[in-house]
């Protein structure tokens, strides 16, 4: 069980480094970043500001979005490009969180058709699925990806937590 290992926040609706509302349908730069004790959490930058360099402590992940007008707050999607560009930032990154959040990217991916289980592997006692995206030549090698060992309770709660902070519907 997660138990609040992955706890993560939604967006504010306000620049991180100003504190000023994002205007709706003004583009903004969205983050993810893992805070000690606090788990992952999601700053929105106005563009302004991150053009000046604005940048969170311990990110990991960004991307440019826009800022859902009154009623689309509730159905606003992720594009499938920002789970690839965040499951792609996440290839290097061994910390646990990060390695569990990447698996389980990996697994919507595979929903999506946006990558193919290829096979498994096990080596020193750690599983590695073997993915190819989808438009990848068969010559290309495969994406690794670690299973961290999460139960199915615990990929459920890290998608619906993932959900969240990303304001989509995965």
């Amino acid at each position: 069980m997660l138990d609040g290992r992955y706890p993560v926040t939604r967006s504010t609706g306000r620049c991180a480094a100003t504190e000023v509302e994002l205007e709706p349908g003004t583009t903004c730069m969205a983050t993810l970043c893992e805070v000690e004790d606090e788990g992952l959490k999601r700053f929105d930058f106005a563009m302004s500001a991150w053009e000046e360099g604005a940048r969170p402590d311990g990110l990991f992940s960004f991307w440019r979005t826009r800022v859902p007008e009154g009623d689309d707050r509730k159905t606003q999607l992720v594009d499938d490009t920002v789970l690839v560009t965040i499951f792609e930032q996440l290839a290097e990154d061994e910390a646990p969180r990060r390695v569990a959040i990447r698996f389980v990217l990996a697994l919507i991916l595979m929903r999506k058709r946006l990558l193919r289980f290829l096979g498994r592997q096990e080596e020193d006692g750690v599983v590695t699925w073997l993915m190819r995206p989808r438009g990848s030549t068969p010559e290309a090698p495969p994406v690794e990806v670690v299973d961290p060992g999460l139960g199915d309770d615990d990929v459920l709660a890290l998608s619906e937590q993932l959900s969240e902070v990303l304001e989509s519907d995965l």
